[in-house]
């Protein structure tokens, strides 16, 4: 009798929140035969939900390819505040005397972010500074310092703002920081503002519609969920996989 093949293809995660990209990873790889490669095409931050490629097989060789596409987030920030980190992972500190902005003022605000803008990353993030992660020193109470950098906004849409609080769409090309708009939206409207939620509802054709949960996969429930290579570059074959698994 033959071996089976090897698994090869890829799985869109529905990443929960509590959790890195790297463990969610590692989960999946303990239910996979041993050896096999597993990646992932995009970081999500622990407190983030939603579409999480895992490339498993020769589907790893997709990754740059895959982290290309456009991809779509639902965010939720707070206006009037601030935090370290430029998310909800660190403490709140209130900004003294700040002044609600009405809704056209915020999204007035908002068009500003779209186009290809020049975007500082958050100190807490992964960029490297003379070889270490910048959220390594700023945790240590280093002066960090990174250079703005073009990222492509393609929209921004006010999904409903109630002082502090708003939701938004944004579709975004690849290294775009949701954590750094909302910042910047608070610093252009002098009021503070950070990112209390997260979900990534899309990358390129691959959808949140489609996703499994990590509750769903087991040692006996990969193979359905796996989406073949070509489905990377062929229309409809993802939505199709992905119904036929969840059926």
């Amino acid at each position: 009798m033959e071996p089976l093949p090897p698994p090869c293809g890829i799985i869109i995660l529905n990443k929960p929140a509590g959790i890195s990209s790297a463990r969610a990873v590692s989960v999946v790889k303990r239910l996979l035969p041993k050896g096999t490669k597993i990646g992932h095409a995009g970081t999500l931050d622990p407190f983030a939900t939603g579409v999480l490629l895992l490339l498993i097989g020769k589907a790893t060789r997709r990754c740059e390819r895959l982290m290309d596409h456009p991809k779509q987030y639902e965010a939720a920030l707070k206006l009037g505040a601030t935090t370290a980190t430029d998310d909800p992972e660190s403490p709140e500190n209130v900004t003294a005397d700040a002044k609600p902005a009405d809704r056209e003022t915020v999204e007035s605000a908002l068009k500003s972010f779209v186009g290809d803008i020049l975007q500082r990353p958050p100190i807490f993030s992964a960029m490297k500074v003379g070889g270490r992660r910048a959220y390594d020193l700023a945790r240590r109470g280093h002066e960090v310092i990174l250079a703005p950098r073009t990222v492509r906004v393609d929209g921004i849409e006010l999904l409903d703002y109630r002082w502090p609080l708003l939701r938004i769409r944004i579709d975004c090309g690849r290294g775009t920081y949701i954590r750094a708009i909302a910042r910047d939206l608070g610093e252009s409207l002098d009021t503070g503002g950070y990112l209390t939620a997260l979900t990534r509802t899309k990358i390129g054709d691959y959808v949140l519609s489609n996703a499994v949960t990590l509750d769903q996969l087991s040692r006996d429930s990969v193979g359905p969920f796996l989406l073949p290579i070509e489905a990377v570059t062929i229309p409809g074959v993802i939505a199709e996989v992905g119904q036929k698994a969840a059926d």
